[in-house]
């Protein structure tokens, strides 16, 4: 076969984004020496991350990926995995110290959570999620990369009832990331921190929309934003780019 079909390895999980023939699936199973092959067929949507699959080859869907010298246990028939992702993941594994508190807003089975507790070793992680299938999947990484800094929720980040304690938030969430930054903005320290915001931006207009955003929802809950720098992560679809703003922000000082 003169080229290999195009595929991502999730552990011992091959992904796919159409459908093989029997030539490319023997050619895969010898290359690769998967257990199962899959399908996505269509893009992630929903507040909950739920790929819709179809099982080419293979019938088990659960294995453990390893990346970046951390462990995810992930069954990929319920839940996300982004490839695209992973310079980021490394990226923001070294953010954080051990003096500070963070909280990831959209915690999925650890994404972020995990590589950056294990190697900046913050002093405490609150990692937030929505979906129990996530959340289940969070709690075995957690064990799985003996971690006893982070502390999982289970439920809607709107209702994380703590006020005040985050020196860094995590908003590793795209399209509506930006409805979450009044609750964000709850979250911070009153002297300020970091937010790491998450949006799908026009190529035209990353220089703006994503600043925009932040600097409202900073001023109307009493911040200013200090600093930022803008990260392109990858092309979400034609025109459209998934882009991170490391944003530094700081307390209002009102005029007495």
């Amino acid at each position: 076969m003169d080229t290999m079909p195009k595929y991502q390895k999730i552990g011992n999980i091959l992904i796919v984004k159409r459908n093989l023939n029997v030539e490319e699936i023997d050619y895969l199973l010898t290359k690769t020496n998967c257990k199962t092959i899959v399908k996505y067929s269509t893009h992630i949507t929903g507040s909950l991350r739920i790929p819709k699959i179809k099982i080419i080859y293979g019938k088990e869907t659960e294995t453990v990926h390893k990346e970046h010298g951390c462990m995810f246990k992930i069954d990929v028939s319920k839940l996300m995995w982004s490839m695209g992702n992973l310079k980021e993941r490394e990226r923001i594994s070294t953010i954080s110290s051990d003096t500070e508190t963070v909280v990831d807003m959209f915690s999925g089975i650890g994404y972020f959570t995990i590589p950056l507790a294990k190697y900046s070793n913050p002093k405490l992680l609150y990692a937030l999620e929505l979906n129990p299938d996530s959340y289940n999947y969070l709690l075995e990484n957690i064990k799985l990369n003996n971690l006893k800094n982070v502390i999982p929720i289970l439920g809607n980040n709107q209702k994380f009832p703590l006020k005040n304690v985050a020196d860094r938030i995590l908003m590793g969430y795209v399209l509506t990331t930006h409805k979450f930054l009044d609750k964000a903005f709850e979250i911070l320290k009153n002297e300020g921190g970091f937010i790491h915001y998450h949006e799908t931006v026009p190529e035209g207009i990353i220089e703006v929309r994503p600043i925009e955003r932040l600097k409202y929802h900073a001023e109307k809950n009493g911040y200013v934003l200090a600093d930022y720098k803008i990260n392109k992560i990858k092309t979400y679809s034609p025109g459209i780019f998934h882009v991170v703003i490391d944003a530094h922000f700081l307390e209002l000082k009102k005029e007495k």
